[in-house]
């Protein structure tokens, strides 16, 4: 018997504060009332304000929990965080079934520490290709040099000095939707893995592209303002 609600596959680290990753994508998830399932894909040693290391897991251990799950449920939607290359990205979205991917291109982690490496523009434009969003800030977009033709970018403000936390979205190179900043909130750890796996559960709940974003960024606006501490809560 299929379940009443959605399913939403998170593939992304283990943050054992809980700040971040996999188990802040389970917390967003579960509250967009969406069932959350996770597939690590490294550990990680960290704090909301200190890094200390990541271990990652091997293309063959990160598949052999992926594929169980596949096996036997009906996916709704997929987020990715953190990957080690992309190579292994690309392997892994050749396998994953035909639903919406948003993918969050984690290159620097917010308490410290380097994830993707062995960035090649060729492997760059085929899994953009693959999937329906990318979701960089400023600096990921700047590295990655995005937005650019063949998919559509979530672009975060958080770190833009002109317009703090005002987000934009593009197709391709074309200004699709802005999403307006309702003013300074304290940082927190981990809020653009909450920002992409709410618009997933969006995604997974039938939402059209503009509408997960719009209520995405209305969700993470609500976890960022609920306290002045770098772990945010989670409301049901």
């Amino acid at each position: 018997m299929a379940y009443s609600r959605p399913i939403v596959l998170s593939m992304a680290g283990l943050d054992p504060s809980g700040g971040a990753g996999l188990l802040a994508d389970m917390k967003t998830v579960e509250q967009h009332r969406c069932i959350g399932m996770g597939v690590a894909t490294a550990w990680t040693v960290q704090t909301e304000s200190r890094f200390e290391s990541v271990h990652w897991l091997s293309l063959q251990e990160i598949l052999s929990q992926l594929q169980p799950l596949l096996s036997q449920y009906r996916i709704g939607a997929v987020k990715i965080g953190i990957v080690p290359n992309l190579e292994i990205l690309r392997t892994l979205l050749q396998v994953l079934p035909n639903v919406p991917v948003v993918w969050d291109p984690v290159l620097v982690a917010s308490a410290g520490g380097s994830f993707l490496q062995e960035i090649t523009d060729h492997l760059l434009e085929e899994v953009l290709h693959r999937v329906m969003l990318v979701t960089p800030n400023v600096p990921e977009s700047n590295v990655l040099q995005l937005p650019r033709t063949g998919c559509t970018t979530y672009l975060k403000g958080g770190h833009d000095r002109t317009h703090k936390g005002r987000d934009v979205l593009y197709r391709g190179i074309s200004l699709m939707h802005e999403f307006p900043s309702s003013g300074e909130l304290p940082a927190k750890h981990g809020s653009g893995c909450v920002l992409s796996s709410a618009i997933a559960a969006g995604l997974a709940k039938g939402e059209g592209l503009v509408t997960a974003c719009t209520n995405a960024k209305a969700y993470t606006e609500k976890i960022l303002a609920s306290n002045n501490q770098r772990l945010a809560y989670h409301y049901v």
